[in-house]
């Protein structure tokens, strides 16, 4: 591995542009359309953990889709982190993949999936007030409002009558909510080194994430369970595509648009895991998920709105 090049290519998602020209040759729509693809494909998590991967190891769950695909990111790109980046590749990786995907899978094995997508919808608010403190954003109560309403509106899709309420579960799904929130704030912050593509930062956090779960799973949940084919069909599912392309495409969208934009597009994956449950798990959907289906639909779309008055220059 060689280390950061400033050598252009036509593929952007391999070398990628300095962070700070954002894209804008692309247009917000396109690269907004692209962003989502990230959270829609993330939709799928819940029907593949329950029925296609073993139950009682999230964190060799989280293992697998993070540090294989980080390994192969590192190994296409040939780039390592220079200075300081070494240091914040590392806060970002246990942030974004260390301590997320464990709770997000612990929620996803603990909960029902409507409950545990209920409070990953929390997320864009704790991005709106994270802003304020991080990026010296003012507080925008129309981001707020409208993050209510995707919450309300994801609570109505997928939460049953019969939904049991799990502690450990509950406190891993709010964590899990907080350190990605936390992690799009910061990843916006820092940006990207000049030269650096979205594969290769993605290929730094996940391999750090990765490293970071190695030592925590053989602690947590000892011996690797076995892996029949259709685990390892889902493994290759979220390790390649929910894993690499997907945080590629994601962490390209956080450089290049509105960081509170970036984090309302997380409500599509709860929609997707209700619509998946409805053709997969033969689950119901009636008049009052389609109702909230069109309450968080409506706060995706308001969020991708500017807002009325500029925000203030950082100092």
């Amino acid at each position: 591995m060689t280390a950061t090049s400033t050598t252009p290519s036509v593929d952007p998602l391999i070398t990628g542009a300095p962070s700070g020209s954002s894209g804008r040759g692309l247009g917000t729509l396109p690269r907004t359309v692209l962003t989502a693809i990230a959270p829609a494909v993330w939709g799928t998590t819940y029907v593949v953990t329950t029925e296609l991967l073993p139950p009682g190891h999230p964190v060799f769950a989280a293992l697998l889709r993070a540090l294989p695909a980080g390994l192969i990111a590192l190994a296409v790109t040939r780039t390592l982190p220079r200075g300081s980046w070494w240091g914040k590749a590392a806060v970002l990786g246990v942030l974004n993949i260390g301590l997320f995907l464990p709770l997000l899978f612990t929620a996803a094995e603990r909960l029902p999936g409507g409950v545990a997508g209920t409070l990953a919808a929390a997320q864009p608010m704790i991005v709106a007030v994270l802003a304020v403190a991080v990026l010296r954003q003012r507080l925008s109560g129309r981001r707020l409002l409208w993050g209510l309403v995707g919450v309300l509106g994801i609570g109505l899709v997928v939460i049953g009558p019969s939904a049991a309420l799990d502690a450990a579960g509950v406190a891993a799904g709010l964590g899990s909510a907080a350190t990605m929130a936390l992690g799009i704030t910061l990843t916006k912050r820092w940006g990207r080194p000049e030269g650096v593509s979205p594969l290769a930062l993605t290929g730094w956090q996940l391999t750090s994430g990765g490293l970071f779960l190695l030592p925590l799973t053989f602690l947590f949940e000892g011996a690797p369970p076995a892996v029949d084919g259709r685990a390892a069909l889902g493994y290759l599912w979220l390790g390649l595509i929910g894993g690499l392309l997907t945080y590629a495409l994601w962490f390209q969208g956080i450089t290049s648009l509105p960081v509170t934009n970036v984090a309302v597009l997380g409500l599509l994956s709860p929609l997707v895991a209700a619509l998946l449950g409805a053709m997969v798990l033969d689950q119901t959907l009636g008049p009052v998920q389609l109702v909230g289906f069109a309450l968080a639909l409506a706060s995706i779309v308001a969020g991708q709105l500017p807002d009325r008055r500029p925000a203030p220059a950082r100092s």
